[in-house]
């Protein structure tokens, strides 16, 4: 018998929604390929509103819904409570998929406690709930027998964290440094090609990189976010956002990128960490000059590259995409199959 996960989705913004349409259009082929079948039971959104089915919700209507309609004309209600949707909905998995909050990872770090404590697994792309709460939300996991997964909050869908964990496990993990911001990246290689920062921000608003509001790519406070997650799983680091100093690019001219670009040099904003080998761990979000030989001097636009730096293969480096709907819903899938698993392995193991 083919196993069955009822998922509730919380959020149907772009990322989301993307799950939500892949599962309706592409179930079956996945459960061929996948082992299992996925149903979405629930969803909630502070525009569309609730809705609920225990054998599934109508994910045509649904998707069909446009720009303000609510879940009312599809049986559902214009009302919104997270954590009575969250504790009672009818699913095994909960997809969080909101607003990232920099000053305290809320709402989703309630979100994720409050699925939790009532049994459910949950995948997110939210950078929250790992920087601000990774060990507690971990213990409360463990504790309920489920797990709490979060792929897609460093790379989107690249496997970042998956890969640390799993093929390079063992490797001697002693530092990281990385691109982490795409909208980022992208203006500084705009800068380059002459664009000054305002128009090269401005042409990554019109091209859906940058919110309207660019303060958290720019300022650098959405790479700290993810320098934390990182520190926290590859070198065991148990810091606050608030230890991480900061930096963005606001501060780079053109004329900062015109010196660089005659030495042959290239502006990047890098986050990184590091062990010392007293066991002090220090990060850091700034931008720095690389050299033609840096690994991550020739990764451009909106893509994403970490380097690891490792005592048995020396410098390891993955690159991918660091944003898009479909790649951060995959990262979202990624994190129920690795549900999943889990779930086969505790079985066998009883």
């Amino acid at each position: 018998m083919t196993r069955n996960y009822n998922l509730a989705l919380v959020g149907l913004g772009n990322v989301n929604r993307t799950l939500a349409e892949v599962i309706h259009t592409e179930g079956a082929a996945l459960a061929e390929e996948l082992g299992f079948t996925l149903t979405i039971t629930a969803i909630t959104d502070l525009l569309f509103g609730t809705i609920a089915d225990p054998d599934g919700v109508d994910l045509a209507a649904v998707l069909a819904l446009k720009k303000g309609e609510t879940f009312v004309s599809i049986g559902g209600t214009d009302a919104v409570d997270n954590e009575k949707f969250i504790r009672t909905a009818p699913a095994d998995i909960v997809a969080e998929a909101t607003f990232t909050n920099p000053v305290d990872g809320e709402p989703a770090v309630s979100h994720v406690r409050w699925a939790l404590e009532s049994g459910k697994s949950v995948c997110t792309t939210n950078k929250g709930p790992a920087a601000f709460a990774a060990d507690e939300l971990k213990a409360l996991a463990a504790k309920n027998g489920v797990r709490f997964e979060f792929e897609g909050a460093v790379m989107s869908g690249t496997p970042v964290l998956r890969l640390a964990s799993g093929p390079l496990k063992g490797v001697g993990m002693k530092s990281f440094s990385g691109i982490l911001n795409g909208t980022s990246n992208y203006i500084l290689g705009r800068m380059e090609s002459g664009l000054s920062q305002e128009d090269a921000i401005k042409e990554a608003q019109d091209l859906g990189y940058a919110e309207a509001d660019p303060t958290a790519d720019i300022g650098g406070s959405d790479v700290r976010l993810k320098v934390v997650v990182l520190a926290h799983e590859l070198l065991g680091a148990h810091l606050a956002p608030g230890d991480v100093p900061t930096q963005g690019i606001t501060t780079i001219t053109p004329e900062m990128i015109a010196r660089a670009a005659a030495d042959g040099k290239r502006w990047k904003l890098i986050g990184q960490g590091s062990r010392a080998e007293d066991g002090t761990i220090a990060c850091s979000v700034a931008p720095q000059e690389l050299d033609p030989g840096h690994p991550l001097f020739g990764i451009s636009g909106a893509t994403n590259a970490v380097m690891f730096d490792t005592r048995f293969l020396g410098p390891v480096t993955i690159s991918g995409p660091g944003a898009g709907r479909e790649e951060t819903a995959y990262a979202l899938l990624s994190d129920i199959i690795a549900i999943d698993a889990y779930n086969q392995a505790h079985t066998a193991n009883n």
